[in-house]
């Protein structure tokens, strides 16, 4: 800071050399304008951190009095030197400041918030997949696959395309289930064959292939599948990835990798062994053939059967429903069932009860239990 400017923080008018005299440049004080707080004035990107607040608040309302004579503003600088205010403490102003720092940070979070949450629930182009809010409350995420002529085969960017949708739908607080779907001939018929066929060992080793095709599994949020047509190899294996599968009347779903020469690579041998057991399991994978949605669901792997018409409205419905719970208690509820994948019963059973527990540290829990006691609908906030 100037000496100029610091005469004027601390209350005195700017003093020239004139022939050996010094001479006090006034400024006349601007009296259709309000002052400005003290903290604005001095700003807070780069506050002066000696500066008493007290003081230039004083020194404002005494400006129009001041002794306008060169003797007085002598007197006045030999008596108080414009640095010495600058060695004072920062006493008054720090507890301000510190106010409106944070009341700043909490409004910058608040804006971010609600950018992300636009940004996130925004209508995107894709070129491989149509997503969409559905639901009477619009709280339903839908994806619907979108390669009719390669029967939905997951490629590369079909994928990512799922990813980036999955990711902006996570972000948005207001959604409560997702559904991805396909059509009614293809919920999805397998992976890109002639995209992966150039493969090496050595690329798939290098690259970690398919390790980005688990994305579905990670997802914090329930995700319903709505499966109509055929589900194979990477379809399937999409499916299995969901929480819940709905299927129609005439889904069909197979691991036929093996008539490829190779093996399922996303999930296949696996979850379809945790679903079925280890005899369906290894008659689908060694054989490579198909089972209806109605052999599906007696062994397990699909949840409930529709016509072909209303599976994806079903679906949604069902998301719907799990979107008027808790957000938060629906996750740790989500966490509890895929540890069974992971753990012995005996840690699966410890692993729920700490989790029954931790709800006992929320407001929902409360707000639950109270409404169900007082007779009312729960009105959760997700804390």
């Amino acid at each position: 800071m100037a000496d100029e400017d610091k005469g004027l923080v601390a209350g005195h008018p700017p003093a020239v050399k004139a022939g050996g005299m010094r001479i006090v440049q006034h400024k006349t004080p601007n009296t259709e304008r309000p002052a400005k707080d003290p903290v604005e004035v001095i700003g807070l990107s780069n506050p002066s951190p000696n500066v008493n607040t007290g003081e230039v608040a004083e020194t404002a309302k005494s400006s129009k009095h001041t002794d306008h004579s060169v003797e007085a503003s002598q007197v006045a600088h030999a008596q108080k030197p414009p640095a010495a205010v600058h060695n004072k403490p920062v006493n008054h102003i720090q507890q301000p400041r510190n106010q409106l720092v944070r009341n700043a940070s909490v409004s910058q979070q608040q804006h971010h918030a609600n950018l992300l949450r636009f940004y996130s629930s925004a209508p995107k182009s894709y070129e491989f997949i149509k997503a969409e809010l559905t639901g009477e409350k619009k709280n339903v995420a839908l994806i619907t696959l979108n390669r009719p002529k390669a029967l939905n085969a997951l490629c590369n960017g079909l994928v990512e395309e799922i990813s980036d949708a999955l990711d902006r739908y996570e972000a948005d607080d207001s959604i409560g289930a997702i559904v991805i779907t396909g059509s009614e001939k293809a919920f999805a018929a397998g992976a890109d064959i002639k995209e992966m066929q150039p493969n090496t060992y050595a690329k798939c080793i290098n690259t970690n292939f398919l390790a980005n095709w688990t994305r579905v599994a990670k997802s914090q949020k329930p995700i319903i599948a709505a499966v109509n047509g055929y589900a194979l190899g990477g379809g399937c294996e999409l499916a299995m990835m969901c929480d819940i599968i709905y299927a129609g009347e005439k889904a069909r779903f197979g691991q036929p990798e093996i008539a490829l020469g190779t093996i399922p690579g996303a999930g296949g041998t696996q979850r379809t062994t945790l679903a079925m057991g280890k005899s369906k399991a290894m008659e689908m994978c060694l054989t490579g053939n198909m089972i209806t949605a109605e052999e599906a669901e007696r062994s397990g792997l699909v949840s409930k059967v529709f016509p072909a018409d209303k599976v994806v409205a079903e679906a949604v419905k069902l998301g719907e429903k799990i979107g008027t719970f808790s957000p938060l208690i629906v996750r740790l509820c989500k966490e509890a069932v895929n540890a069974a994948y992971e753990m012995s019963l005996n840690e699966g059973l410890r692993f729920e009860r700490r989790h029954f527990h931790a709800t006992f540290s929320t407001k929902d829990r409360r707000e639950g239990m109270t409404a169900f006691v007082e007779k009312r609908a729960p009105n959760f906030t997700n804390e």
